[in-house]
């Protein structure tokens, strides 16, 4: 959809967290059909489209506004309060466009693609899991092929988040046929360029709105839509730290959702016994505390980030790379943690499927957190790392 000038340039005058509000009463108002039907969140998009908050990371050079990481997690917590699944979508999208954005190097095709988003507010799906690699995101089976000027490419993806509903995919894949499987590139492929064949459903506990079917990708494009740069620097400096804190913002959204749930079942139970809090609401307390904690983990980790941002140096340390993975299993077992204490505080009431005090539905949204590049893989892979890490020796430190 593409607005008149005038008028896109009238909503894009309003700050993003101001437009993601209206966005997101849209998505709460759908959220629970999004989640029975599993259907991805159309509404909740079109109104994200209609908000003009889908381009927001494109500089104002290619027709966007130029937002920071701090901003886009601001409106994936905001999401993540209202639809598990439309935040957790929208979170992926933003990831991907940071991708392209910080590595495009001179590429016409990837100019073209952003300045697109901006101005038609295209949606981008990720593909990086297939075959047997699973969630090794740093292993790729299928090739890139270059023929005639042209390139192809078939993979079998065991995940494409909304795939079917996207403008666009973003993909890893090896660099060529004889290259190593984790030697990659990321390219971008418009939704003219691809076909997608259904592998498998997705019926899954919750997150059941991003529609993460498994598809054969198969398609075709210009040497150009490659990101010139190796995936490995791409990960290290942009999909990692970009992926942990903008999934972190969605699960701190959907803590704080089960926390103001919690909030409304204890003084709607105070008003109707005298002022005698229920039994649960001792654990109140804590779901509080630990969504101010959660808060502040990923408020001092994207500062961190902010900070290294461009020193590709600091970026690949492994004190950066370890404290933002780490951030990422912090941030996902702090989320489940204090759902589980606002259950605690709603009883009966939050684990009820229906009813105003319900949290039911955040709960399983939440239980993803842990599995999205499963937290045992990530402590596996830094365990070595860890061990030559010195310990703090000063609280400042």
């Amino acid at each position: 959809m593409v607005l008149p000038l005038t008028e896109s340039a009238d909503i894009a005058a309003a700050p993003p967290r101001a437009r993601a509000r209206s966005a997101a009463e849209i998505a709460a108002r759908h959220a629970a059909d999004v989640d029975a039907a599993a259907r991805f969140p159309a509404e909740a998009f079109e109104a994200l489209r209609a908000q003009r908050l889908l381009g927001i990371q494109v500089p104002p050079a290619l027709g966007g506004e130029g937002c920071d990481i701090a901003e886009v997690a601001d409106v994936c917590y905001q999401l993540g309060r209202a639809c598990s699944s439309t935040a957790m979508t929208y979170a992926m999208h933003q990831i991907k466009t940071a991708c392209i954005l910080r590595h495009r190097g001179a590429s016409a095709a990837l100019e073209r693609l952003l300045r697109r988003m901006a101005a038609e507010q295209l949606l981008l799906a990720s593909s990086t899991t297939e075959g047997q690699g699973g969630g090794n995101i740093r292993s790729s089976e299928a090739p890139v092929l270059h023929q005639d000027g042209r390139i192809s490419l078939e993979r079998r993806a065991s995940v494409i988040s909304y795939g079917a509903h996207a403008d666009g995919i973003v993909t890893t894949a090896r660099r060529a046929a004889d290259a190593e499987a984790s030697d990659q590139v990321m390219v971008a492929f418009l939704k003219g360029d691809y076909s997608l064949e259904r592998l498998q459903g997705w019926n899954t506990l919750g997150m059941r709105g991003t529609c993460s079917e498994g598809y054969t990708l198969k398609a075709t494009g210009s040497p150009d839509q490659v990101l010139p740069e190796p995936y490995a620097h791409i990960h290290a400096q942009t999909m990692v730290p970009t992926a942990h804190l903008l999934w972190g913002s969605v699960w701190a959204g959907i803590a704080a959702s089960a926390v103001a749930r919690a909030q409304a079942f204890v003084r709607n139970a105070v008003r109707h016994s005298g002022g005698q809090p229920p039994p649960g609401a001792a654990q109140f307390g804590k779901a509080l505390s630990s969504l101010r904690t959660l808060r502040g983990l990923l408020s001092s980790a994207i500062r961190t980030y902010q900070g290294h941002l461009h020193d590709p140096k600091a970026l690949a340390a492994m004190e950066f790379q370890s404290m933002i993975t780490l951030t990422k299993v912090e941030a996902s077992e702090l989320a489940v943690s204090i759902v589980l204490s606002a259950l605690r505080v709603c009883g009966l009431s939050g684990y009820r499927c229906d009813g105003e005090f319900s949290v039911e539905r955040q709960l399983r949204d939440v239980l993803s957190s842990p599995l999205m590049i499963n937290n045992e893989r990530i402590l596996s892979n830094l365990a070595g790392a860890l061990m030559l890490s010195p310990v703090p020796s000063s609280v400042s430190d």
